[in-house]
C-alpha cells in the first residue's frame, strides 16, 4: 500500500493532499501528484507553480 503525500505552497502555505485532491480545481480525491500538470499554479495565491511545492513529511 503507498503512502499518499502533501505538497506546500513557499508563499502561502497552500498544501495539495493526494487524499483529498483539489476538486474544485478539477483534481478529485485520490488524484496523485505526478498527474497534476506541470503548468498547474497554486489555486490560492497564484504566484506560485507545481515545481515550486515543497514535500511535506508525513
Amino acid at each position: 500500500m503507498s503512502e499518499t503525500m502533501r505538497y506546500r505552497c513557499p508563499n502561502c502555505d497552500h498544501v495539495y493532499d493526494e487524499d483529498k485532491g483539489e476538486p474544485h480545481e478539477g483534481f478529485p480525491p485520490g488524484t496523485a501528484w505526478s498527474l497534476i500538470p506541470d503548468d498547474w499554479s497554486c489555486p490560492s495565491c497564484a504566484v506560485r507553480d507545481k515545481v515550486d511545492f515543497e514535500v511535506l513529511e508525513n
